[in-house]
């Protein structure tokens, strides 16, 4: 079973995200790396001066790179800069919007868990389209999952299995609205949050995270525990997603469950020690409600957070 660290889907600083990607290129057991900006066009700019330093300093250390295409493609810049992306033949691209097709081609590409694949239908036409990879919408079921598997043998299924679960992209700036700010003149605020601005409830339980365009939850998806069913189930990867923690501790534990070197359980409080204070959760795929934390052999009911 392999792991792949997908895009960071916050704001950080230039800087900081170029040492990330270093630092897992040198120390982190993960077999891909998805990079690129996927959230918002205006934050493209500050990768620039990076992103070949990134690729290069990954594939020398023998990671599999792929470019990440927007999730909302709506402005003529964001249409120009998708098509570029599409048609760069040194990249390997992983859509997360069906209007890449559009401009692909005939090239094999892999697909991001922002597109709404949910039955083998939807999987098997993006497969005779060129996908090699799908990495599945979080909210699938595992028997979603085991069923596309099972009638796509060829095509390497990927579930999102660390990290604040995406539920929806806008074309809206949350982040700038809640400074009083326009979309269009944002200050790019959202770099004050790098793990996504905590919206709470009115009597301050949590409830979700923004991230400028993007709603997330609010507590973090972590199937360690859930490992052996995926594995039977046909998952041939676990997408794990970039979060204000050590990814590099957090990539080594879902290698040495996934490798067999360590407990489920015991990985999982390992976990919540390197990401604190933020819950952890595995409802959708026992299809239960998402901010449900349950057992692997869970049947609908388990702790609420």
């Amino acid at each position: 079973m392999q792991l792949t660290l997908g895009p960071v889907l916050y704001h950080w600083a230039p800087e900081r995200w170029r040492d990330f990607h270093f630092r897992i290129a040198d120390e982190a057991p993960v077999d891909a790396v998805v990079v690129g900006e996927a959230v918002c066009s205006k934050r493209t700019p500050f990768k620039q001066d990076h992103i070949l330093a990134v690729v290069e300093r990954l594939e020398a250390a023998g990671k599999r790179v792929l470019h990440a295409s927007l999730i909302l493609v709506s402005l003529p810049r964001e249409r120009r800069q998708t098509r570029e992306l599409m048609q760069a033949e040194a990249a390997e691209v992983e859509i997360n919007d069906l209007s890449c097709l559009a401009s692909i081609g005939a090239r094999p590409f892999a697909v991001g868990p922002f597109v709404n694949v949910y039955n083998e239908g939807a999987a098997g036409f993006l497969a005779r389209r060129g996908a090699t990879r799908i990495c599945l919408p979080p909210e699938l079921p595992l028997s979603a999952v085991r069923a596309i598997a099972e009638a796509l043998p060829r095509l390497a299924v990927e579930v999102f299995a660390f990290g604040k679960v995406p539920l929806a992209i806008s074309a809206r700036c949350y982040h700038a609205r809640a400074h009083k700010l326009t979309k269009d003149h944002c200050r790019f605020v959202c770099e004050q949050d790098p793990d996504g601005m905590p919206v709470r409830t009115l009597d301050g339980a949590g409830f979700l995270s923004v991230n400028g365009v993007q709603t997330l939850s609010h507590g973090s998806a972590s199937l360690l525990r859930d490992i052996p069913a995926l594995r039977t189930a046909g998952v041939a990867s676990l997408r794990l997603s970039p979060q204000d923690c050590d990814m590099v501790a957090v990539a080594r534990l879902f290698r040495d469950v996934a490798d067999g070197r360590l407990d489920p359980d015991n990985a999982e409080s390992r976990l919540e020690r390197l990401y604190p204070d933020v819950p952890l959760t595995n409802g959708f795929l026992h299809g239960a409600p998402g901010h449900l934390r349950l057992g692997a052999d869970a049947g609908g009911r388990g702790e609420r957070h």
